[in-house]
């Protein structure tokens, strides 16, 4: 999954925290959601701007953070 097409930070949106589409809803939020055991089918309803993509470029993005970490660690 490009998430990078799709995930989005601009300084002044959202205090500079990864977005998606530009949009106000940040990946931290979708990742929330989505912990708290909201399946994507609830997501979509509530969200109706947002689709099964931007959620995957949201996992996706928190994966590639993660392995940045890892190695980082290293």
């Amino acid at each position: 999954m490009q998430y990078q097409n799709i995930i989005t930070i601009e300084p002044g949106k959202r205090g500079g925290k990864p977005c998606i589409r530009g949009m106000r809803i940040t990946v931290y939020d979708v990742l929330s959601y989505l912990a708290s055991g909201m399946t994507y089918e609830e997501l979509l309803d509530d969200f109706p701007y947002l689709t099964q993509e931007d959620i995957l470029a949201c996992l996706s993005y928190a994966a590639d953070r993660e392995r940045q970490m890892l190695t980082m660690q290293a």
